[in-house]
């Protein structure tokens, strides 16, 4: 019996397209979630009464959205190579932080 296309070890052939366009996209759907956030959180400062720590909430969760985009669009021209490699530590780390300072921020703008 014949070894499927792959390496030498008869491991099958690996389509180098289709994960990295999965994770592609679901880093554009959780770029978009964010900016949801975002918008929401200025949205709510502006109509839900004024309050210091509404504005100062929206304002980073702005900063916050930023930082996050950068992360994205970073991560997504990595995707980009012939064989991508894992996100780094520090990238994931900044990518957690961003999203429970979202939420955080999401708080004290409804406050």
């Amino acid at each position: 019996m014949a070894a499927p296309p792959g390496d030498a070890g008869g491991a099958p052939a690996r389509d180098p397209g289709l994960q990295p366009e999965r994770t592609r996209l679901a880093w554009r759907r959780t770029t978009l979630s964010c900016t949801v956030v975002a918008v929401l959180a200025a949205r709510q400062a502006v109509h839900g009464g004024t309050t210091a720590a509404g504005v100062a909430g929206a304002a980073l969760s702005a900063l916050v959205w930023l930082a996050f985009l950068g992360v994205a669009h970073r991560r997504t021209l990595a995707l980009d190579a012939a064989v991508p490699r894992p996100l780094p530590v520090r990238a994931a780390l900044a990518t957690t932080g961003c999203t429970i300072l979202l939420a955080l921020f999401a708080v004290a703008v409804l406050a």
